[in-house]
């Protein structure tokens, strides 16, 4: 079953930054490449999923010209606002997903830490969602832990399986380590996979790429 909000309420009630990632260097380094692998360097509305405490969305913020964060949990979501109440194209909403999905098209969506809280049905509506959501050409990032947890549905590598198995979806960047895994996926119709950053760009010299 999908993981039960009362789980994330207990761990904010033991402790306001229950998976430290204002003090733990592995989750600063994480968010370090998350953020590095976007290729483009603006978008024009992003949306980022179960955005915590904000950190993460603090170093996105200064890359989108409108960005919606949302948590199901209110703790961590007053946190977010404080945090980034200086960046003012930023907002942050408390919404329970699947059921509270936010409307509208995005050029960017941040999906880090979340999708294997769902079980495998609840996956399957979440991705269509995210594909009905992303703009044509748009950026999903997706970064997942990787090591069994008992508690959780799905794995880390289960999930991104699943992602990099969805029609309209190319693979543009992965990441491994034995910890987690980062997929940089683009909506691309046709046959071909995205272009690369720097054909995108008109890089001198990827003329010839496809």
């Amino acid at each position: 079953m999908t993981l039960a909000l009362t789980y994330f309420e207990e761990l904010y009630a033991a402790e306001p930054d229950p998976w430290s990632f204002e003090t733990r260097w592995y989750e600063h380094r994480k968010h370090a490449l998350s953020v590095a692998a976007l290729p483009r360097q603006k978008y024009e509305r992003a949306l980022e999923l179960a955005c915590a405490n904000g950190r993460l969305t603090e170093l996105l913020a200064p890359r989108c010209g409108d960005l919606l964060a949302v948590d199901a949990i209110a703790a961590p979501v007053q946190r977010a606002r404080e945090r980034l109440a200086r960046f003012t194209q930023v907002r942050v909403e408390q919404r329970q997903l699947p059921q509270q999905w936010p409307e509208g098209k995005f050029d960017l969506i941040v999906v880090s830490e979340l999708l294997y809280y769902f079980d495998e049905d609840e996956l399957a509506r979440v991705l269509t969602l995210l594909g009905a959501s992303l703009e044509p050409e748009g950026t999903l990032l997706a970064v997942h832990w990787r090591r069994v947890v008992p508690e959780y549905p799905l794995a880390g590598d289960a999930v991104h399986d699943s992602l990099r198995a969805q029609a309209g979806l190319g693979l543009l960047a992965h990441h491994e380590e034995e910890d987690f895994l980062l997929d940089v996926l683009v909506k691309y119709d046709g046959p071909n996979r995205p272009p690369s950053v720097a054909t995108a760009l008109r890089v001198p010299g990827t003329e010839g790429s496809p």
